[in-house]
């Protein structure tokens, strides 16, 4: 059966979309008015956050779109990304330059996994 499950949903978008055992999530972003280092923690807790509730974790993503609105933070993001990604369960990644919904957002994190 191909179910699809919604999580957090608005009328604009759902935060978790679950369909069979693969989990895809919305675009997560930090804080206005932190630097690239502060929001690419603070989206990957929500990330985080947002696969435990989905029945997953980090060890389990299976793809990642990251998104900063200016790529001379690549090594600051990337830093941050290293720290937290537990060794040998890397994921697919992408990561590219892009105006983000508001100038203030400095990067967004994309996150496709698979439930435990």
């Amino acid at each position: 059966m191909n179910k699809i499950t919604r999580i957090k949903t608005s009328n604009r978008m759902s935060q978790i979309v679950i369909h069979n055992d693969t989990i895809y999530l919305a675009g997560q972003v930090g804080n206005i008015g932190d630097g690239v280092a502060e929001q690419t923690k603070t989206c990957l807790e929500k990330v985080e956050a947002l696969l435990n509730e989905a029945g997953s974790d980090k060890t389990r993503i299976l793809q990642s779109t990251i998104w900063l609105d200016n790529m001379a933070d690549f090594g600051k993001m990337n830093e941050v990304w290293d720290a937290w990604i537990t060794p040998g369960t890397s994921p697919a990644r992408a990561c590219g330059g892009a105006k983000l919904a508001t100038t203030e957002y400095k990067v967004e994190v994309i996150v496709i996994a698979a439930r435990k």
